[in-house]
């Protein structure tokens, strides 16, 4: 996983800018400096010299104008500030959303949807409201996100099926899922974390096994200890949102969507509505949908970025529209992803996953 790197570059005034900038700087950069300290006191963030330090403060000041800019005109969502904000978005992109790796080798739509025949009744679903669900974790600087939604999807099932909501390893994945296509903090992709769980008998606990946000050496005694076991899973149908839909209806899915954008780098709440693009970086949790006061639907996603990102740590995502990328789709397809469609303005991808036999979950 790349490290937060550093320019050197020249800034005029940095060492006054990183002592007495109150003194000598406008109104409005002195607030901002103000602000940025704050920010930093909120993050424990810290900065190895003053050149750094006046660096980022430009990077903070530029996505803080971003922000404001953005929730003076009202939207479907808001945006503000979170531990990204001192990052350039080019930064970010390449820190945070390098944990989700596409499949190199396409895989045909299932011919039996287990849910095909599901009738989708609820117009508001929260799995969290029904004990499926974690609390909001947080990946670090780990490119982990497929971990993570493998093991949130994971957990859902085991507890609608056998009724105990167990906090699982995404460590015991990123240490011991080494063999195949998964890598770790460099990435992977949620099916192979899925078979590597049916192959390996089950995953340990968090507690057992616990999180490093690192890569390290597989303790095969904990991979032994399994908590819980999955028996399968299968695709969502491509290019259908009614089919995830009923999949979601009945257990988290894992999915994967494009989080490149400023925006939603910035997000802090309301219906996401984008922009965003086909390419897809970044792998998260659908755990509900429903239907906005103003009848904007919409998509509810656990990420793994801590509860100061987002909304506590989730999303809402319009969905039910129309996208007018029929070209991109196509792209996407031939790019080797096999279940992509557009959920809202977003591109997600069901990767071999809506877990048809991992209903069958068990606790031993």
């Amino acid at each position: 996983m790349k490290k937060l790197p550093f320019r050197a570059f020249l800034l005029f005034g940095a060492l006054a800018a990183a002592t007495s900038a109150s003194r000598i700087l406008p109104g409005g950069t002195s607030s901002m400096v103000k602000r940025h300290e704050e920010w930093m006191a909120q993050y424990g963030k810290g900065y190895r010299n003053a050149a750094e330090k006046a660096q980022r403060f430009e990077m903070f000041k530029s996505n803080m104008e971003h922000i404001e800019r953005f929730n003076a005109r009202k939207r479907e969502y808001w945006l503000g500030r979170n531990q990204f904000t001192d990052l350039t978005n080019e930064e970010f992109n390449d820190i945070y959303l390098s944990g989700y790796k596409c499949s190199t080798s396409s895989r045909a739509t299932p011919r039996n949807f287990r849910y095909e025949n599901v009738s989708v009744s609820a117009t508001n679903l929260d799995w969290r409201s029904k004990g499926a669900v974690t609390s909001i974790k947080d990946q670090g600087q780990c490119g982990a996100c497929w971990a993570f939604s493998t093991v949130a999807a994971t957990e859902g099932i085991n507890q609608i099926k056998n009724g105990k909501l167990i906090s699982l390893s995404e460590q015991e994945l990123i240490d011991c899922d080494v063999n195949g296509q998964n890598h770790g903090c460099n990435g992977g992709l949620m099916d192979y974390a899925f078979q590597f769980i049916i192959d390996n008998g089950g995953i340990n606990t968090e507690i057992n096994y616990p999180y490093k946000a690192a890569d390290g050496s597989c303790n095969s005694n904990k991979e032994s200890n399994s908590a819980v076991k999955i028996t399968g899973f299968e695709d969502v149908p491509s290019n259908s949102e009614a089919s995830l839909l009923k999949a979601v209806s009945i257990q988290p899915v894992s999915v994967a969507l494009d989080g490149g954008d400023p925006n939603f780098q910035h997000y802090a709440g309301g219906i996401f509505t984008g922009p965003c693009d086909t390419k897809l970086d970044h792998a998260v949790t659908a755990i509900g949908y429903g239907i906005n006061t103003d009848g904007t639907k919409y998509w509810l996603l656990k990420n793994s970025w801590g509860t100061s990102w987002g909304d506590h740590g989730y999303i809402m995502m319009q969905r039910d529209i129309d996208a007018a990328h029929g070209t991109d789709h196509e792209k996407a397809v031939i790019a080797g992803f096999p279940s992509i469609w557009s959920i809202g303005c977003c591109h997600f991808g069901i990767p071999h996953s809506t877990w048809r036999d991992i209903i069958d979950g068990e606790t031993p």
